[in-house]
């Protein structure tokens, strides 16, 4: 993999608008908040106007003769993810040592493209399960359904290695059993769903709280994993249960301190059955998007809405590459992209160094 020249920039917003529970919407315009270093918003003589959609830098890097590849999520102010968006949606502007102002760079004499990001991104998703005693004995036919529909719904047709997805199950034991390890086979996560029978447990307690602790812990360490090989990470978080802790193992508190104070790249989601559920406990510990089902019928279309939420903050984010005109001997520039998406807009400003740069960038 190329050396990645690691920008000192990101900016901390929190995940996406919630329905039927949470609704942790407040996202954050600071720059240079020791996330992963500094930035700026874009210089005033640009009049771009007030940003409706949020650039939130991931990493950027450059390689001769020319080229400049920007790799970062964006979202709108809400914390919502924009999946979908297209080179000719961005505009690219350079300023260097003798420009008052930013020059508008041609997208299309520039060679403007997204490309693959497999290279350098991993998204992963945890999905976790609550098998305690009440959801074997009455609705794993229906949770077997609702998973399968999220597997299919989240795992790419055509297997990807920079798409896995991992399944773990919980009961009442201080222990998060691993059902099936990270994969990018659909087929081989399906198996494993259809494997679970009502023999699976035998500690018919709820251990809910642990299972947010572990689950928490895996993502962190999967993040980690990314960074040792250079490589950037996203990972979903998404439980389900259809009760409240019983094992008393663990605290409330220290349940949601571990969501709450966890790496932005990782994102919860919460899915909650039946009348036995705390809400509130399950939007607090699905920050990212919550969804509640009254009865095992409605299991499948809320284990569907998560799958769409899920699969829309990972195509959301975006390696932006283009050739800049800028030459070896022009120095350290300034780089600012705008995205616009129908009536939104936003932008984000870094800086590139042209060191080395000659033509015939392809």
């Amino acid at each position: 993999m190329k050396s990645l020249l690691r920008i000192a920039f990101t900016f901390s917003f929190l995940a996406l608008v919630m329905s039927c529970g949470n609704a942790d919407d407040d996202v954050s315009f600071d720059f240079g908040d020791g996330g992963l270093g500094q930035g700026q918003p874009v210089d005033d003589c640009l009049n771009l106007g007030e940003s409706d959609l949020v650039l939130s830098i991931q990493d950027q890097f450059t390689e001769l003769p020319g080229k400049v590849s920007i790799f970062f999520k964006v979202s709108d102010t809400q914390g919502n993810p924009v999946p979908g968006l297209t080179a000719n949606q961005f505009t690219i502007y350079e300023q260097g040592r003798n420009d008052d102002c930013f020059n508008t760079i041609s997208a299309s004499e520039s060679l403007a493209r997204i490309s693959p990001n497999s290279q350098i991104f991993n998204n992963n998703t945890l999905l976790v399960l609550d098998l305690s005693n009440s959801v074997l004995s009455s609705s794993l036919d229906e949770l077997k359904s609702a998973s399968t529909s999220f597997i299919n719904n989240v795992m790419p047709e055509i297997e990807d290695a920079a798409f896995q997805m991992a399944i773990y199950w919980f009961d009442g034991a201080d222990e998060l059993h691993a059902l099936n390890p990270l994969t990018s086979s659909k087929t081989e996560l399906i198996a494993a769903i259809e494997g679970i029978d009502d023999n699976i447990s035998n500690d018919p307690s709820t251990d809910l709280y642990g299972a947010v602790i572990k689950a928490s812990d895996i993502a962190d360490d999967l993040l980690k994993d990314n960074i040792a090989n250079e490589t950037i990470g996203a990972v979903s978080v998404v439980l389900f249960t259809d009760g409240t802790d019983q094992a008393s193992r663990y605290t409330e508190a220290s349940a949601l301190k571990k969501v709450n104070e966890a790496n932005s790249n990782i994102s919860y989601f919460s899915i909650g059955l039946g009348a036995e559920i705390d809400t509130q406990v399950l939007a607090d510990i699905g920050k990212t998007f919550s969804v509640f089902a009254g009865n095992k019928e409605e299991l499948e279309s809320t284990f569907n809405d998560i799958s769409f939420r899920v699969s829309q903050l990972a195509n959301s984010f975006y390696l932006f590459e283009y050739c800049t005109p800028k030459r070896d001997g022009s120095g350290v520039n300034n780089l600012a992209i705008q995205v616009t998406d129908g009536n939104l807009q936003g932008a984000v400003q870094t800086k590139f160094d042209a060191k080395g740069f000659v033509g015939g960038c392809e």
